[in-house]
């Protein structure tokens, strides 16, 4: 790439880390407005009981120098900030505390073990981890934010819509859980870091990034269907392209693998709560997941616990959840029916079909072949005559990496809005899942925080801003929502006030 496409790129880059952080410091400045102004409705959050296990016990007790900031900080640990502070202290003691997946408290416990372990003896133990939790969630939402704009710039082909979008996703609205001790922002670092990966060519590395992502967030899993797309179009060009079955084979074992590595960190978390809850005890002692033909920890304690369930939340006393929830909902639905109004063969054919009923001439979006570096000019040669012969559409673009190429899709036109590019088909599909199963499965007033980090969200909301006619209209709908709720969110959430 010239150097005068990459400056005004890094330049952008460097404007989007200034917004994360201002939108960190702005989000942390107002939990302290509030926690000042008003008392919380539960002041439980300073209990700090002996651990259970005695492999867990805490430390010594010193003398802490300034206990009033310690206890200011131990203040703040409301909601399911508790159970990831308590795991990381304590290790997982409960079986309701294995909802709670175990890279957050991981990365505290590495952070106050190693770089703040000096504060221990000046704000106390547990301030200190949830020192750590502030400092990994609030860093992990500038490198997403980042990795957010770079994952727009490729997708959009448009820096400018690429860096509305990315300002969106700085102050949404779910912006209090990403600078919370949540697991927020390890998932949208980890799933837009791999999203990035994939999309440049580095398959490998996706791979490993989305497997982390399943290890902040059971959605994490999720991840796993950009590669089946990834495998489903590569083997389409195998077989149709380049005529090779046995490439199509080895496509689709490669891509099998890829996803089993995906689910194997959640697998793995499942299997250590059986050891640990279910082994070595008798039929009569195992509790009722434990004696399940698949025994899944996690569905049994969202369910037991928390009372999710498919409609289990349509209850008319819920139904100011519902309204809480419905301005993202709306949100999501508009631009899934946005994208299939607008491309609706590229859509229901998952990539396969241009928007005019025309196969594809090409490799398709997010499509990685690996191929001897040998026979790449051969290809790009003969894939170009080809074009020439039945097509009048550009030819897509080889980037020749090592052994590998990556085509970038340039089949669109170049004045068809580039929120309608093909590479928006497995993200909004990513999307529509997560947004019905919020809907009809969970809790929906989480809605606003779990589909907080979908790409396709602020694709949409920068498409309507930069809209003629209906721009301005638009804007100021879609941040008065976002700032009604960072306001609101911060509010209620840190007193211990229910919100999301």
């Amino acid at each position: 790439m010239s150097k005068t496409l990459e400056s005004p790129r890094n330049h952008q880059t460097l404007k989007i880390i200034k917004s994360a952080i201002t939108s960190r410091l702005l989000l942390l400045s107002l939990i302290l407005l509030w926690r000042t102004l008003i008392d919380p409705y539960d002041t439980s959050s300073p209990l700090d009981p002996n651990c259970l296990s005695t492999d867990h016990q805490q430390q010594e007790r010193h003398v802490i120098q300034f206990p009033r900031i310690g206890s200011a900080i131990e203040d703040s640990i409301v909601w399911d900030s508790v159970y990831f502070v308590r795991i990381a202290q304590c290790g997982y003691e409960y079986e309701q505390t294995y909802a709670f997946l175990p890279l957050l408290p991981a990365c505290v416990v590495l952070l106050s073990r190693t770089v703040l372990v000096p504060l221990v003896s000046v704000i106390g133990h547990r301030a200190v981890l949830a020192l750590a939790g502030y400092l990994v969630n609030n860093v992990a939402f500038v490198l997403a934010a980042v990795y957010f704009y770079r994952v727009s710039v490729i997708i959009l082909k448009d820096p400018e819509a690429a860096f509305q979008a990315s300002i969106l996703f700085c102050f949404n609205p779910a912006s209090i859980f990403y600078s919370s001790i949540y697991t927020e922002s390890l998932y949208a670092l980890l799933s837009l870091g791999g999203l990035y990966y994939l999309i440049s060519g580095a398959s490998n590395v996706a791979v490993l990034w989305f497997a982390l992502s399943g290890c902040a967030r059971s959605n994490g899993v999720l991840n796993a269907g950009y590669l089946c797309f990834q495998t489903m179009h590569q083997a389409y060009d195998a077989v149709f392209l380049q005529k090779r079955a046995h490439l199509a084979v080895k496509v689709l074992i490669v891509g099998a693998l890829r996803c089993i590595c995906i689910f194997i960190p959640f697998i793995a978390y499942q299997a250590y709560g059986y050891y640990n809850i279910c082994h070595g005890h008798s039929l009569d002692e195992m509790r009722p997941w434990c004696k399940a033909k698949i025994p899944l920890l996690y569905s049994y304690i969202q369910s037991h616990y928390w009372g999710v369930g498919f409609l289990r939340y349509f209850q008319l006393k819920q139904l100011p959840n519902f309204l809480l929830a419905s301005p993202i909902l709306s949100l999501a639905v508009c631009s899934v029916l946005h994208y299939v109004r607008s491309q609706p063969e590229i859509f229901f054919s998952l990539g396969f079909r241009a928007s005019n009923g025309e196969k594809r001439p090409t490799a398709s979006p997010l499509s990685l072949d690996r191929v001897p570096e040998s026979n790449s000019s051969h290809l790009k040669e003969k894939s170009s005559a080809k074009m020439q012969d039945k097509y009048t559409v550009r030819q897509r673009k080889q980037r020749i990496k090592g052994d590998n190429y990556v085509l970038l899709d340039e089949y669109d036109s170049l004045e068809k809005p580039r929120y309608l590019s093909t590479f928006i088909v497995p993200c909004t599909l990513h999307l529509l899942f997560m947004a019905a199963t919020a809907f009809f499965v969970m809790h929906v007033q989480v809605s606003t925080r779990f589909l907080s980090a979908s790409p396709p969200l602020y694709w949409f909301a920068s498409h309507l801003l930069i809209s003629p006619g209906t721009g301005k209209r638009w804007g100021y709908m879609i941040w008065t929502y976002s700032t009604v709720y960072i306001l609101l969110g911060s509010l209620l959430f840190s007193n211990f006030y229910p919100f999301t």
